[in-house]
């Protein structure tokens, strides 16, 4: 029998759907599995500036996410 996984997931962004979007696949480049929260409401109920999107991680995988979400803020902070 599989164990359950009982990790809880941690926001480690939040912003627009695109931004949101691009942090996912900076996430998934670096190996770290993630989830989106609120997407589905930005493509069906409101208009996409309207609500802000969350990344998830999972618990044990939040610092070496905060470390590629850091990074893409340095990056946009610099443009």
């Amino acid at each position: 029998m599989k164990e359950k996984d009982t990790s809880k997931l941690i926001e480690v962004f939040k912003g627009s759907l695109w931004e949101a979007e691009l942090v996912k696949s900076l996430l998934g480049n670096a190996e770290v599995e993630c989830a989106l929260k609120d997407d589905m409401v930005v493509n069906v109920a409101v208009p996409a500036t309207a609500i802000d999107v969350s990344v998830l991680v999972n618990e044990k995988d939040f610092e070496a996410a905060m470390e590629v979400v850091r990074e893409y803020e340095k990056k946009k902070i610099a443009e």
